[in-house]
């Protein structure tokens, strides 16, 4: 597989959450679901965001998680469903290029199983 392939296959996605409970919650059900291979949980991000007219200050949790672009669909939905906010961050940036044995990993992890 060239890099431009994985551009097109691999993600990286953000997620802003209230608390380290919300994020972990979610961090877990994306992995149980398999819709993500990894997220790592970034505890303390201050975020300044326009809201209701009026800049506004928050402490958030931040997710970044790595899966792959078809599934990016089903990690939105499952974000929206147990997200607390009226509109949750949920973001992708292609992979362009990474090491092959990781993005195999992103592939493996992703796999239902009996698929693997």
């Amino acid at each position: 597989m060239s890099d431009l392939e994985a551009s097109a296959k691999h993600i990286v996605f953000f997620i802003t959450t209230a608390s380290a409970e919300e994020g972990e919650r979610i961090a877990r059900s994306l992995l149980e679901e398999r819709l993500a291979a990894c997220v790592n949980i970034v505890p303390a991000v201050r975020s300044f965001f326009w809201w209701e007219g009026k800049v506004q200050e928050e402490a958030e949790v931040l997710l970044i998680g790595k899966g792959r672009a078809d599934l990016f669909p089903k990690v939105q939905g499952l974000v929206r469903a147990l997200h607390s906010y009226t509109v949750p961050e949920i973001i992708s940036f292609p992979i362009t290029s990474g090491l092959p044995d990781y993005l195999s990993w992103i592939d493996d992890s992703t796999l239902p199983p009996g698929f693997r």
